[in-house]
Formats: structure tokens, C-alpha cells, sequence
């Protein structure tokens, strides 16, 4: 089992949601944390409520889209920290509805926010990792990953490339015998508040994929699975692994008919989360 006192974190989307949760635990466990985050307001009560906590915290704002800001501030959380052992790639943007019936420019700010930066803030942090044959890069993918989503088609399309560059970069790592590094891709299912909320399946549904109570169950996954155990993908609900299987073993048409039935059809029909924004932002309506 990793220890995880004394380690240096970033966490994008850090703010509010599953960010926040895990700098908490990370505080918990004797981490010093970075956070970046959009919602300037959201972000300054965070670092309040972590330095509350007896936490070494550093916030600074930042659209994880911009690869020059993700870039400079990399540079300064190594200053800042001295390194950085632990990423924790948090921030996302989903804006609900049938792909038709939405803005493209909403799709493609989902593919930005939810996949290109993480390309660039891998890019800017993981160099360091490597050098040092130690680190773990963590990506919030979602339960969406495993079985496609109707209303959600950008947001599943970003998180099943979550999922899939994870793998992939797992894999790399592995290949230049940087056993060191490691990358845990996470699958949240249906959290109840936040993002999320009014998200729901059928009654069907909900006895096989239970909905999350709170972003700390995802936290608690995050830190005690995938940082502490070093789980390759983490489920919440556990329940989510048997869709993995199913995808391997169920015939597609099968499967397709298995996932309607528990209501994937209509889920985002009630849909309130955050007026589909995780962050702030001045286009919104």
C-alpha cells in the first residue's frame, strides 16, 4: 500500500464536486494540495475550508482548455511544492440534451474541457514523474464510459477517450519500465447532488446501479483504491464492473436492449445539474 503523507497534488476542477472531496482526503492524509479551478469564488471558500483543515493549499484559477495557463501553471505548482507526485484530473463541462437538438459549439467545449486539457496537463506534469520513476496521474472518467449515454452523447464520447487514453498511457509507462508511474481511470455512476442532479434511471435501474450519495464515495475511491492500492479503474457503484463484463461477453444487440431497459433511454429527462456546468462560466444562461 502506497503512503500518501507528505505528497504533492494537483486537482483540476478542485473547487466544488469530486475535485473538492478528494483535496479533502488528500489533506487528511498529509498531502499539500494544488488546486485549479474556473469558479473564482467557489475556489477561495475551498482553500478556506482546506487550510481549515490544517492543509498547505495553493489555488489558482485556470481554464484547463488553455494550454499556455496549463503550462505556466505547472511551472509555478513545482515551485510551489517542489514537485508534484499525484494529478488528479477533476475538471469537467457537460451541457444535457440529444446531440441534434444542442449548440455543436457546446459538443466541442466538452471534447476541450473534458479530453484536451487533460492532454495538456499530463503533458505539462507527467516529464517529472518520469524522471523520477514515481507518481500517479488519476482521470475522472464516468459510468457513461461503459455504456453510452442518450442526451449525454459529447460527455460519453469524452469520457469513453478518458478511459481509453488512461489505458493507453498506462501502457507507455509500463513499456519504458517506469513501474513507478501509475494511472488509475475512475467511473463514477449517477451522484444524486451536483453536476448531476436530476440525472436518473428507472426503478430497474436503480436496484442494479444504485445512485451515489455523495462525492465522497468517489473520493474515498480515489484515494484508498486508486492512490493507496493502485486499482487500474475504479467503480462507484461497484456494480459498474459487471457492465465491463457484459460489454465482453453480452452480444451488442443484447446489450443495448439490457441498457434501455433500465431506463438509459430517459435519464437525463428531469437533468438540473449546475445548469450543466461544473464551473462558472460567463457564456452561460
Amino acid at each position: 500500500m502506497t503512503k500518501l503523507q507528505g505528497k504533492k497534488a494537483v486537482v483540476t476542477g478542485g473547487a466544488m464536486g469530486i475535485g473538492l472531496a478528494t483535496c479533502k482526503r488528500l489533506i487528511r492524509e498529509g498531502c499539500d494540495v494544488t488546486i485549479w479551478d474556473l469558479n473564482q469564488e467557489e475556489m477561495d471558500k475551498a482553500r478556506k475550508v482546506l487550510e481549515g483543515m490544517g492543509g498547505k493549499v495553493f489555488a489558482y484559477h485556470c481554464d484547463v482548455a488553455d494550454k499556455e495557463r496549463v503550462n505556466e501553471l505547472a511551472v509555478r505548482a513545482e515551485k510551489d511544492m517542489g514537485r508534484v507526485d499525484i494529478l488528479i484530473n477533476s475538471a469537467a463541462f457537460v451541457r444535457a440534451g440529444k446531440f441534434l437538438e444542442i449548440p455543436v459549439e457546446d459538443s466541442v467545449k466538452q471534447i476541450d474541457i473534458n479530453v484536451n486539457s487533460m492532454l495538456y496537463t499530463i503533458h505539462a506534469l507527467l516529464p517529472g514523474m518520469m524522471e523520477r520513476n514515481s507518481g500517479h496521474i488519476v482521470n475522472i472518467a464516468s459510468g457513461v464510459a461503459i455504456a453510452g449515454t442518450p442526451g449525454l452523447a459529447a460527455y460519453t464520447t469524452s469520457k469513453w477517450a478518458v478511459w481509453g487514453l488512461t489505458d493507453v498511457l498506462r501502457l507507455e509507462v509500463m513499456a519504458e519500465g517506469k513501474k513507478g508511474v501509475k494511472f488509475t481511470s475512475v467511473h463514477p455512476g449517477n451522484i444524486t447532488t451536483g453536476m448531476f442532479e436530476g440525472f436518473k434511471l428507472n426503478w430497474l435501474g436503480r436496484i442494479i446501479y444504485p445512485p451515489v450519495k455523495d462525492h465522497d464515495v468517489i473520493a474515498k475511491g480515489i484515494v484508498e483504491s486508486g492512490l493507496k492500492w493502485n486499482i487500474h479503474i475504479v467503480c462507484r457503484p461497484r456494480g459498474l464492473y459487471n457492465g465491463i463484463l457484459m460489454r465482453g461477453w453480452v452480444p451488442d444487440f443484447l446489450f443495448a436492449r439490457l441498457v434501455l431497459l433500465f431506463g438509459v433511454g430517459d435519464c437525463v429527462k428531469n437533468y438540473k445539474g449546475r445548469k450543466g456546468f461544473i464551473h462558472s462560466d460567463p457564456d452561460a444562461e
